[in-house]
C-alpha cells in the first residue's frame, strides 16, 4: 500500500478506543468486541497495554508508523462511563476530538461487516453515549462491528433478549468468524493511519466477511 503525508483534510486516528467492560465474565461476550478489536491491534503491533490509574483503562503507545505516537485505550470503567476514559486521555495529550476512533459493537449490523463514520449518534449505545456526553460533541470517528440480531427478539414471555444477546458469548462458529472480522479491523484501522478516515471507509463498508468465502464486496 502506497502511503501518503497527512493533509489538513484527511482525518487521521491519534487515539484508538476499545469500548467494553471489565470484568472477566464480559470476556469474549459480544458487548466487548470492542475491547477485542484494540487488544488485536495491540498484538500485532506488539504494543504492551498496562493499567493507568490516570486515564482509568489499559493504556499503551505505538509508533506504528514511524512518526507521531498512536494511543490505544480500554476504559476500565464499565461501559456507561467510558467516556471518563477517552476525556482523560485526549485532555492529557490536547488531542483533536476528530482524533478519536472509538471502536464498538453494533446489533443493527450483521455478523462480518464493519461500519465506519465519520460522527453520529450513540445509536443506543450506552459506551458511545457516555463518549459523546463527555467529550461533548458527535464529530468524532468511529468504527462499528456487527454482532447481528438475537434470531427472536423476545422471550416466550415477551421479555426483550438484547441484554442477555450483547452480553451473551459468541459461539465457536460465530468465534472462528470474528477472528476474521477482527483482521479487517486492523486492516481498517491501518488504512486509516495511512490515508484517512474518509478513504477507509469507502474501502471497507463495503466489505463482508463469511465463514466459507472470506472479505468481500457487498452488493
Amino acid at each position: 500500500m502506497k502511503e501518503v503525508a497527512p493533509t489538513a483534510n484527511l482525518v487521521i486516528p491519534k487515539l484508538i478506543v476499545g469500548l467494553g467492560n471489565p470484568e472477566l465474565k464480559y470476556n469474549q461476550t459480544r458487548h466487548n468486541i470492542g475491547f477485542a478489536g484494540v487488544d488485536t491491534i495491540a498484538n500485532i503491533w506488539q504494543v504492551s497495554l498496562s493499567k493507568n490509574r490516570k486515564f482509568k483503562a489499559e493504556f499503551g503507545e505505538s509508533t506504528r508508523l514511524k512518526a507521531d505516537k498512536i494511543y490505544l485505550l480500554k476504559p476500565l470503567t464499565y461501559m456507561n462511563r467510558s467516556g471518563e476514559a477517552i476525556r482523560a486521555v485526549v485532555d492529557w495529550y490536547k488531542l483533536p476530538l476528530t482524533s478519536v476512533l472509538v471502536i464498538y459493537d453494533d446489533m443493527d449490523l450483521p455478523m462480518g461487516r464493519l461500519r465506519l463514520r465519520l460522527s453520529g449518534s450513540a445509536g443506543g449505545h450506552n459506551g458511545m453515549k457516555s463518549a459523546i456526553a463527555h467529550l461533548g460533541t458527535q464529530e468524532f470517528p468511529r468504527l462499528r462491528i456487527g454482532i447481528g440480531k438475537p434470531k427472536n427478539l423476545t422471550t416466550e414471555s415477551g421479555e426483550p433478549k438484547t441484554i442477555s444477546h450483547v452480553l451473551g458469548k459468541f459461539s465457536p462458529t460465530e468465534n472462528r468468524l470474528m477472528v476474521q472480522v477482527l483482521e479487517l479491523v486492523v486492516d481498517a484501522v491501518e488504512f486509516s493511519l495511512k490515508q484517512g478516515i474518509e478513504k477507509a471507509m469507502s474501502l471497507y463498508n463495503s466489505r463482508t466477511i463469511s465463514e466459507n468465502s472470506g472479505p468481500k464486496a457487498h452488493s
